[in-house]
């Protein structure tokens, strides 16, 4: 008994130590002496992204963001630190994606359905005889606006009716930047402010504020850019008259659409099905994947396209060949195939984030800012310089919302700010300029669905761009910047002191 109690005593001691160890680990690794060898990898990563971006021209990250996480690894095991904690923890962080992941996939589908069963060819026809030149801009604005508010996804907006307005657009005679820029400003907006959308649902969970609160904080921001950008796309509409319709183009299009499709109101049940499920608040999964199913049902009963017609377009697209260039340019899009870039950009970036989370670099990162933020407009602007920095750098718009939103939440509680702000500057510099970056996720969907660079309707969409400046004035003048009040920092603390799950909590939240 004697010899075997030191024995266990020593080995319960062991145990302790490799608990408290384990613990540590979990959520990731404390800063060093070293910050050099602290952001190492997100350096080294960086460096070849560049190389990739701006030697090469090829403007896809991900091999160079793979190539991060192999990086990354070779720190850990430099430093004598276990692959299989990194790779738990990246795994945890795709894990946050995965939704988004199967809603891109459901809008491939949604757009190819959404052409054979004539939805959009229909949008297309009637929409020629309804819009006027000096109205077309600011309509679009607020339509895609409508809608994707309605329906909470940008993409979804830009794919289907965002796709539907080039081509009425160019009928029209509006250049195509203009519309590009109405339709992205409309559909960005919507996206932003819906409670439907994945990444206004995204932003306020990663930052441990309440969705309403976030989208109510997000209004003195994205309401003024937005009345701003529609009074600008009224004054250039003055600029284009009647007398700059081609008719007999109009009338050709409608004619390619007529002889190639069943032109009728049934084909729009589709779009009033998603927006009706929209309004009565179903998922984003279900609402995607109900509007791919009327519309095959449409596409087979009205437009005569067969079962497996429409299984090779819900999975590869639909080709168009009318014969018409500028129809057949419009109409071949779609298919779950079309958004496999944009998701495996998605799994790459998140994976590296979590990475680099585990070894340490977020953590680092957070340790100078701490120490050089000390005013209001400082934090703001912080904000949006790792918003922007991640946008640009990783290309992938959900870790662009995540990543701050872990990094930032706890230093606007620090300094007293309600974090509202932080969440609303993540969207403004987030949600809203990632269709302006041609190598982000949003900027590389947008050019590749509307058949238009991403710098050149940049400029024009100016819902996206003035909502940050927005931002910076209210921060620099002390506007629209809630502080907590006293009461409720009390409030907080005394849940803090009494709470029996502090632990639990703490975990949810990072």
């Amino acid at each position: 008994m004697s010899d075997k109690t030191p024995h266990d005593s020593s080995k319960n001691i062991s145990t302790e130590k490799d608990s408290v160890q384990n613990d540590t680990v979990q959520n990731g690794y404390e800063p060093s002496s070293s910050f050099l060898l602290d952001i190492a990898p997100l350096l080294l990563t960086s460096m070849i992204l560049m190389v990739q971006f701006f030697v090469f021209k090829d403007f896809t990250p991900h091999i160079p963001l793979a190539c991060g996480i192999l990086i990354t690894g070779l720190f850990m095991k430099l430093r004598r630190r276990s692959w299989a904690g990194m790779e738990e923890n990246f795994l945890k962080v795709v894990k946050i994606g995965l939704p988004a992941m199967i809603i891109l996939m459901g809008v491939g589908m949604l757009i190819g359905s959404w052409i054979i069963a004539g939805t959009v060819p229909t949008i297309l026809y009637y929409g020629f005889s309804i819009f006027s030149p000096s109205s077309f801009l600011f309509s679009v604005c607020l339509i895609c606006a409508v809608i994707s508010v309605a329906t909470g996804t940008s993409w979804g907006t830009v794919g289907t009716v965002g796709l539907a307005m080039m081509g009425i657009g160019l009928g029209l005679g509006i250049p195509a930047h203009f519309t590009g820029g109405a339709i992205v400003s409309g559909a960005f907006f919507g996206d932003k402010m819906s409670p439907l959308s994945d990444t206004t649902n995204l932003t306020p969970a990663a930052a441990g504020v309440d969705l309403w609160d976030h989208i109510r904080g997000m209004l003195p921001t994205t309401v003024p850019a937005m009345v701003t950008a529609l009074a600008l796309y009224a004054w250039i509409g003055m600029s284009y008259g009647n007398d700059n319709v081609n008719m007999s183009t109009i009338q050709a299009l409608q004619s390619t659409l007529a002889s190639n499709y069943n032109i009728s109101l049934i084909t729009l049940l589709p779009a009033v099905v998603v927006v009706g499920a929209a309004v009565f608040k179903m998922p984003a999964i279900p609402t995607v994947l109900g509007g791919v199913v009327v519309a095959s049902l449409v596409a087979f009963f009205l437009q005569g396209v067969g079962v497996s017609d429409i299984f090779n377009v819900l999975q590869n697209g639909f080709k168009s060949e009318t014969g018409f260039d500028v129809v057949d340019q419009l109409l071949s899009k779609g298919g779950v195939m079309s958004m496999t870039w944009v998701v495996t950009l998605t799994i790459f970036a998140l994976a590296f984030i979590g990475s680099i989370e585990h070894y340490g670099t977020l953590r680092a990162i957070m340790t100078k800012i701490n120490k050089i933020v000390k005013t209001r407009f400082g934090l703001v602007t912080t904000t949006y310089a790792s918003v922007i920095g991640v946008g640009t750098i990783i290309g992938d718009v959900y870790t662009t919302l995540v990543l701050p939103g872990r990094l930032l939440k706890d230093k606007y509680k620090e300094m007293g700010y309600k974090r509202t702000t932080l969440t609303r500057s993540i969207e403004d510099s987030g949600t809203l300029l990632s269709p302006l970056i041609p190598w982000n996720m949003g900027g590389s969907f947008v050019a590749a669905t509307l058949g238009i660079a991403t710098l050149t309707y940049a400029p024009f969409a100016f819902a996206c761009w003035l909502s940050p400046l927005f931002g910076l004035l209210w921060a620099a003048l002390g506007k629209f910047t809630p502080r907590e009040d006293e009461p409720e920092k009390e409030i907080i603390l005394t849940k803090k002191s009494t709470s029996t799950e502090p632990a639990n909590t703490a975990s949810i939240n990072n």
